[in-house]
């Protein structure tokens, strides 16, 4: 009997999580992203990526990634990253710029945005199995890493929200044969406690060439394996 409390209560709260991201989805503008996904669709169509490679995909981060062909070298990367996104908006378009490459690893690294814009951790939770359940059902043998979230001097006070989301993310992760979480919050860190502002770039939120340096270093053994 109590087992069957406990599978009812877990339903109930997958019910009410999926009327949430549904509500959000039907008010979220997806058309600011329709731009860059099509210009990555056009270079589809005449270099499409290869099967079986390893797809990158969230907010700036990824976007703003440029080095990453050259920090993984022969390994068949591909950038879809879009800056200013939220992870609805990397669950919304995989169906055009993650499921048809067949990829044989997924890699998200989104969230920030979503805190950024309100959300709460949990919500912004609720939207990153959203992704993990439907790339899963599109790609049942890729395996879907999230990237954590990492603090930024700019975005400071949204560190304890960043931090709960990459908790519970390492825990929904444990619970999936086919993800993996990479931890990043630590690399920022100075002997103060603070992010370190020579990562960061000008505006203090997105990393410089020595904090993708630190984030690659974390990446690289998922890519190697």
């Amino acid at each position: 009997m109590k087992s069957f409390f406990i599978r009812a209560a877990v339903g109930l709260s997958l019910l009410a999580s999926l009327v949430v991201v549904s509500a959000q989805t039907n008010s979220h503008n997806f058309v600011r992203w329709e731009n860059e996904i099509s210009t990555y669709e056009r270079s589809d169509a005449t270099n499409p990526p290869p099967k079986g490679c390893f797809v990158f995909i969230g907010s700036s981060t990824i976007a703003r990634w440029k080095t990453i062909a050259e920090d993984f070298p022969g390994v068949p990367v591909v950038n879809r990253g879009f800056g200013g996104s939220e992870i609805m908006d990397a669950t919304h378009f995989a169906a055009r710029v993650v499921v048809p490459y067949a990829p044989k690893k997924v890699f998200l690294r989104a969230g920030g945005n979503d805190l950024a814009a309100g959300k709460s951790a949990e919500e912004v939770f609720t939207n990153f199995t959203a992704f993990a359940e439907t790339v899963h059902a599109a790609l049942p043998s890729a395996e879907i890493i999230y990237i954590s979230q990492s603090p930024s001097l700019a975005r400071w006070k949204q560190h304890e929200a960043e931090k709960t989301l990459n908790t519970l993310a390492a825990a929904y992760v444990q619970e999936k044969p086919w993800m993996k979480y990479i931890e990043t919050y630590d690399i920022v860190f100075g002997a103060d406690g603070m992010p370190r502002a020579e990562l960061f770039v000008a505006d203090k939120l997105h990393f410089n060439a020595e904090g993708y340096k630190l984030l690659a270093e974390r990446v690289r053994p998922l890519l190697e394996q």
